[in-house]
């Protein structure tokens, strides 16, 4: 951007240089060619109005993507918090299960087998699968906004292309 608006700057002054000179040529000479020159003046600065539009525009594309970057961040953040909450407890219920397998073997080689063991076991056993479960969906959330957010991308870069061009 810093180049464009160091050209922008470039022509302004060379068209203001033109047409200085455009008013010291009228006093002293051919009026067609003033004419020519004053035209040619003209359609410089049409160039150069259109070439500021397009500056501004592309300020304004670039400002847009840079804000739905920040969306996609913040929803990515968002989504990934989830993600830790369903491994903490993902851990949690795993870790409950160990304990209740432990006391399981720990009765059953005592010759205790109380069916409350069982019980509590299974039902560790229960909240493990759906706290696998949960964790295996928040980690396919993440990974289909992230394929979305890159997708969107690489479509806006094509449609940039495609409007340049």
């Amino acid at each position: 951007m810093t180049e464009i608006e160091e050209l922008q700057r470039r022509i302004v002054t060379a068209l203001d240089r033109i047409g200085q000179g455009l008013e010291g040529r009228e006093a002293a000479g051919d009026a067609g060619e003033v004419a020519a020159l004053r035209q040619q003046l003209e359609d410089e600065r049409l160039a150069n109005a259109q070439l500021e539009e397009r500056v501004r525009k592309l300020k304004a594309r670039q400002e847009a993507a840079q804000a739905e970057a920040e969306t996609a961040r913040e929803a990515t953040t968002a989504r990934l918090e989830k993600l830790d909450k369903e491994l903490q407890s993902l851990r949690h219920s795993n870790q409950q299960l160990r304990d209740n397998n432990v006391a399981l073997c720990e009765a059953n080689a005592q010759g205790l087998a109380d069916p409350h063991l069982i019980n509590k076991a299974m039902l560790a056993e229960l909240e493990g699968l759906r706290a696998s479960r949960a964790t295996d969906r928040a980690e396919a959330d993440v990974i289909l906004s992230e394929l979305g957010r890159v997708l969107e991308a690489s479509e806006g870069e094509d449609e940039t292309r495609t409007e340049e061009a």
